[in-house]
């Protein structure tokens, strides 16, 4: 084997987001405390809707995106089975400045600020209000205070926002987790770590069982990581950024398994019904 075909075998450039759930997931394999068995990973921070336009373009070996926008790019990208964030009570919320019914009549007409067109919280409201078409896309951190300040009528909000909301006056609407859970009895897929498929094998199968190493590190140590969250959480209360991680980071970040496995599969059948993704490479999975 040549020189440049090692370094490509052992070199990636890898994207997520700067929130507390995958500085978490990451910091063990980016700060080496595990083996990372000769990996070279240059990392790329950005938040949810960035990386979705990324893996649209190609730009990343392995990235987090929503999982309505790897509906759209599972030609180029595989799901590896770590490091996903899926969960119960975990899901957006649809949030105004009064508290109203949340039926169609009454959401359908409101403008309605999204977290981004790819994310899969703007998937859930296309299923839950699929009329509900008045939507603005706003980066995920300015969405409440869109709402506060009369700019839209009502907000969908992700990650940490689940837990500040209440305490700016805003009202839930309803919980679109909450929704999906009983339309389909499943975990709420949100996110997930996708890999280039035209890597080789090898490599593909070493960033798998490194990000798992990584994530069951950060649950045996789960201070050791809390400098590098802190460093890109500096304005958000400890308490907050613990319950975001409680939340968002659980055993399908360790392995889908085959309930989340059934749980992706279903969204990407909802999804398709909807008319919203296109058709889903038969091998999205990294390990089918």
């Amino acid at each position: 084997m040549g020189q440049t075909e090692t370094m490509k075998n052992n070199k990636i450039t890898l994207g997520y987001s700067p929130c507390p759930n995958d500085t978490f997931i990451f910091d063990a394999l980016i700060h080496q405390r595990i083996d990372t068995e000769g990996l070279e990973v240059e990392v790329v921070l950005g938040d949810v809707e960035e990386l979705n336009q990324r893996a649209f373009r190609g730009d990343l070996d392995v990235t987090k995106l929503s999982f309505h926008a790897f509906a759209h790019c599972t030609d180029h990208y595989q799901l590896l089975d770590s490091g996903s964030a899926l969960g119960n009570n975990c899901g957006p919320l649809l949030i105004a400045r009064e508290a109203m019914p949340a039926k169609a009549a009454t959401v359908d007409p409101l403008s309605i600020a999204i977290p981004g067109k790819y994310t899969t919280a703007n998937f859930l409201l296309h299923l839950a209000f699929p009329g509900a078409q008045h939507r603005k896309e706003v980066l995920f951190s300015d969405i409440e205070a869109q709402v506060v300040n009369q700019e839209v009528d009502a907000g969908l909000i992700i990650h940490e926002n689940r837990f500040t909301y209440a305490a700016k006056g805003l009202k839930k609407l309803i919980d679109l987790g909450e929704f999906w859970e009983t339309e389909t009895g499943s975990p709420i897929p949100l996110g997930g770590i996708v890999v280039k498929r035209e890597l080789p094998g090898g490599l593909k199968q070493k960033v798998n069982r490194l990000i798992r190493k990584s994530v069951e590190y950060a649950f045996e140590h789960p201070k050791d990581s809390l400098p590098y969250i802190r460093e890109h959480a500096q304005e958000m209360d400890e308490a907050v950024m613990y319950a975001h991680i409680d939340l968002y980071v659980n055993r399908f970040s360790v392995d889908l398994g085959p309930e989340g496995k059934k749980a992706v599969r279903t969204l990407f059948d909802r999804a398709q019904k909807l008319g919203i993704v296109p058709e889903i490479h038969p091998q999205y999975l990294l390990n089918s």
